[in-house]
């Protein structure tokens, strides 16, 4: 299962108004785990970027004047999204400047869904969190998320995030991941305890019916709330 986690920053709030995408950040996910392959780029937008975004994410067009246009690099990002599924926090806002940026190419580029599904996580999160804040900054905050590097905004910092929310959302990996991660790093010196032959055998407890069915409306929660990608279940 390939997922690719996608956020852009740009030089306003809509691409009909003329502004463009100036950072694309794309963090790849296989089986639920993040990988160390993603695609990132800055951008030339050739127009001046508005001072609220500017505010936003701080990056000037004097930044940029050297940086690649979209056309330079949309062979690869489409190659890197290709028959993925993209995860996207607001998906409309990035999604409608990625059109727009593909529309203004005129090479018959398609739309980005023809290249891939498309997954909001601002619906996912509205549901779960009805009537509440659902940023990316709040959803951090709800979910333990660090964020404390996020002073301004940033594609690829707000992807990598947006990773770890989504695996919160999606059922909670994200601390199991951590765990089994930082005890097998270079330098660990986990001692080996070797057991006892002559213990006493271990008492097993089987489940009582009742919380069989507990259990298993534990598990009907979470794939409701993931959308039907509860790996607990499907291993059930």
């Amino acid at each position: 299962m390939r997922q690719v986690i996608l956020d852009t920053e740009t030089t306003g709030l809509d691409p009909k108004d003329g502004h463009r995408i100036i950072e694309i950040g794309c963090v790849e996910m296989l089986n639920r785990r993040t990988t160390q392959h993603h695609f990132h780029h800055y951008l030339q937008p050739d127009r001046k970027i508005d001072d609220d975004a500017l505010a936003v994410h701080g990056i000037t067009n004097e930044f940029l004047k050297d940086k690649p246009r979209f056309k330079d690099i949309v062979q690869d990002f489409i190659a890197f999204v290709k028959d993925a599924e993209v995860i996207i926090h607001n998906a409309e806002f990035d999604t409608n400047f990625i059109n727009y940026e593909l529309r203004q190419l005129r090479q018959d580029w398609q739309p980005l869904n023809h290249y891939c599904q498309i997954t909001d996580t601002l619906p996912l999160a509205r549901k779960l969190h009805p009537g509440q804040k659902n940023s990316l900054d709040a959803l951090c905050k709800r979910y333990n998320v660090d964020n404390s590097r996020r002073d301004l905004h940033g594609a690829l910092l707000d992807a990598q995030l947006l990773a770890e929310v989504y695996l919160a959302i999606t059922g909670g990996q994200t601390t199991l991941l951590g765990a089994l991660d930082s005890g097998a790093g270079a330098g660990s010196h986990t001692q080996v305890k070797r057991v006892l032959s002559d213990r006493p055998r271990l008492l097993v407890l089987m489940p009582t019916e009742e919380e069989l069915q507990a259990h298993q409306a534990y598990l009907e929660g979470l794939e409701k709330s993931s959308g039907g990608k509860c790996l607990w279940k499907t291993l059930s």
